[in-house]
């Protein structure tokens, strides 16, 4: 089960700090990634990150303002989203898959992510 928190309404430029608590871990939930999807566009890979190695993965439109990162001991995954833009708005989601899909050049579909959280609403104005 993956239950996230931490979204909010916030000004363009401002910052937030998403976290998603994982109910267990396994080798088949070690590769856990954040998408969104904002009203009316498809769902899209924002980061990825291998938690047994710490490789991340990032998609162009984020890089440089969000950073994942995960704490094995509290099992929770975090995405720290720095200077916001409109463009931003969406429900982030948080997923978790097999390790392989970290070095997928795929990630960012989702497709291959089994498990899912409820979601998290981040509104920047």
């Amino acid at each position: 089960q993956l239950v996230e928190s931490g979204g909010g309404s916030v000004q363009a430029g401002g910052s937030l700090r998403l976290s998603c608590a994982a109910s267990e871990y396994t080798y088949t939930t070690n590769c856990m990634g954040w998408f969104r999807q904002a009203t009316g566009k498809e769902r899209e890979g924002v980061a990825s990150i291998y938690t047994g190695g710490g490789r991340t993965n990032y998609a162009d439109s984020v890089k440089g303002r969000f950073t994942i990162s995960h704490d094995n001991a509290k099992n929770t995954l975090y995405l720290q989203v720095n200077s916001l833009k409109p463009e931003d708005t969406a429900m982030y989601y948080c997923a978790a898959s097999s390790w392989y899909n970290c070095y997928s050049g795929s990630w960012a579909t989702g497709t291959d992510f089994g498990y899912w959280g409820q979601g998290t609403q981040v509104t920047v104005s």
